[in-house]
């Protein structure tokens, strides 16, 4: 399953051209929902889907009205409200309670498929922009515009959405939703053994672009890394030398060798990660930065070692799932506590 919107458009882009197509937006919510506004899906009429606006409870139907709209070639705005007894979601037995407002837009050559090819494009170089949807009446054609990031507009934009991913505004009297469209999490993994296999296979299953770096010929093989998107037989310390390394986002450092280890923690700390995992104990941590001739005090890029969540477990899955848990909290500035107040 696609779920990451620049994968969507990955699997869409070739085959634009081959099936209608809908692109299905979440632009409001009122209560509790599962995704929030921004969230996008695409459908065509082959009935195939990529991504979800709901837990997978309101897709065929969504499918369906999708379907009304490849026919009229006009937009269409759906409402499904599961607070009301005599709503088709309520009666579904959905039990969400919430209110969502979904926007299905046509995808077609004569509206420049929502300037989504553009998208994709700027997505591809890892660079982030504005993409604006009119919230159109029944009936009415799609329309959507495309900010990018060094353009006036973006900055101003940007500022009516503050820290959310995603907005209704007003532009010329006019409701229109503006959603930051981002890269996706660039995660560097050091380390190629047996326990990075699942690092890499979780992270790919969140949608996540992934590089390996091992200078080692045994590790790092690609018939065990089929997920991971590019593989460097570099150094860790030549890392800087990669054009990859302005785009890393996150890095994990699991070579089981304490100079390569130290080796990329070094070459890490000239980087802009946010999050920087170090496989290990606490004492093994300190031997790792005495080799690489580091105060963790004073580091410039923190490093989080021993890394993970508390969870439990010691298998190589168990510890992918921690540190890889804690990961998306630090990027996503969240405190990982308990949300149900069970732990």
């Amino acid at each position: 399953m696609f779920n990451q919107f620049s994968q969507q458009l990955k699997q869409w882009y070739p085959r634009r051209d081959e099936q209608q197509w809908v692109l299905g937006t979440l632009y409001k919510i009122e209560g509790p929902s599962y995704r929030s506004p921004g969230a996008m899906m695409l459908f065509n009429d082959a009935g195939e889907q990529f991504g979800l606006l709901s837990g997978g409870c309101l897709e065929a139907d969504i499918q369906q009205r999708a379907s009304q709209v490849m026919h009229s070639q006009c937009s269409m705005t759906i409402c499904y409200d599961a607070s009301d007894e005599d709503d088709m979601s309520f009666l579904m037995g959905i039990g969400c309670g919430g209110i969502i407002y979904i926007l299905l837009q046509p995808l077609t050559a004569g509206n420049n498929y929502l300037q989504l090819p553009t998208i994709c494009n700027i997505l591809e170089k890892r660079q982030t922009c504005v993409f604006l949807q009119k919230i159109t009446e029944h009936g009415e054609k799609a329309e959507s515009r495309m900010v990018d990031q060094g353009s006036y507009d973006f900055s101003v934009i940007t500022k009516q959405l503050g820290s959310r991913s995603s907005c209704l505004i007003s532009l010329n009297d006019h409701a229109w939703l503006a959603t930051t469209m981002k890269p996706p999490l660039h995660l560097l993994i050091v380390g190629g053994g047996v326990d990075a296999r699942p690092v890499a296979s979780l992270a790919a299953t969140l949608g996540w672009e992934t590089t390996l770096c091992d200078p080692r010929p045994a590790n790092a093989r690609r018939e065990h890394f089929m997920q991971v998107h590019t593989i460097l037989r570099c150094s860790p310390l030549k890392l800087t030398d990669e054009p990859l390394f302005k785009a890393f986002d996150a890095a994990i450092v699991m070579t089981h060798n304490l100079q390569l280890d130290a080796n990329a923690v070094a070459a890490l700390q000239m980087s802009a990660i946010k999050y920087l995992a170090l496989l290990g104990p606490a004492v093994r941590r300190d031997k790792v930065l005495e080799l690489a001739n580091l105060d963790k005090n004073k580091v410039m890029v923190p490093i989080a070692g021993p890394a993970g969540l508390r969870l439990g477990g010691d298998l190589p899955e168990d510890i992918a799932l921690s540190i890889l848990a804690e990961c998306q909290a630090v990027i996503n500035h969240k405190d990982a506590n308990s949300i149900s107040n069970l732990l």
